[in-house]
């Protein structure tokens, strides 16, 4: 039998240290996939298209990326990056920048697989009705590509949604940081958690739930 005693209230006085921290973290999320998404974009067509001499580059940033930690490259990033060129930037910059090139390196692949799924009758016909090489990747190819890849990139937004968590290892004042901020003011640990696990699952599934409609409207069945 346990002698711990439940005192939500105590951390519920701090309610709105973790509300602030939430719209962080979504606005950290939007930035990041805003920014992954054209690194994402540019470099799937770059790989497809572009030359074969920068094809090793591109794919030695994706199995770079994959391969690293997360915190490792938010630490390589905010500390170290910093001393070795003389750069100064605060650490919401930091973070932001880090999970845009982390996010990146996989949309390259979630959007490559979209582009190569687009069927080639598709980009001939648009050619056949005359679109130049640039408005058959305008109007044919990218949105159907990014309709095949729906599912894909749902899946891709929530995890970066959740990685946004990791920004408090460089204390950049999201949910998790705020979490632990509570904890040092109350030593409620337990009631700190409980109360923002299901701040994480809630958001979490109303970002899928949303992309799930999106799906269900503009997903192309294959």
């Amino acid at each position: 039998m346990t002698n711990y005693h439940f005192n939500f209230a105590i951390v519920w006085r701090y309610a709105a240290k973790l509300f602030d921290g939430l719209l962080l973290s979504i606005e950290l999320a939007i930035a990041t996939i805003a920014i992954g998404m054209v690194i994402g974009l540019v470099l799937a067509l770059v790989e497809m298209d572009g030359p074969r001499w920068v094809r090793p580059f591109i794919r030695g940033y994706v199995e770079f990326i994959r391969n690293v930690p997360l915190l490792l490259l938010v630490y390589l990033v905010f500390y170290g990056v910093p001393s070795a060129i003389d750069l100064q930037y605060d650490a919401t910059t930091s973070f932001v920048v880090t999970l845009a090139i982390y996010s990146g390196a996989y949309l390259v692949e979630v959007l490559r697989a979209g582009f190569e799924a687009v069927p080639k009758g598709l980009i001939e016909a648009g050619k056949a009705i005359g679109l130049t090489p640039v408005g058959v990747l305008i109007h044919v190819r990218l949105p159907t590509a990014l309709r095949i890849a729906l599912p894909s990139l749902s899946n891709t937004y929530v995890s970066l949604f959740k990685d946004t968590s990791i920004a408090s290892a460089i204390a950049v004042p999201e949910l998790a940081y705020g979490m632990r901020w509570i904890e040092t003011q109350t030593f409620r640990t337990v009631e700190v958690y409980l109360l923002a696990t299901p701040i994480y699952l809630v958001t979490s599934y109303a970002i899928l739930l949303l992309l799930r409609l999106a799906e269900r409207r503009y997903a192309i069945t294959r």
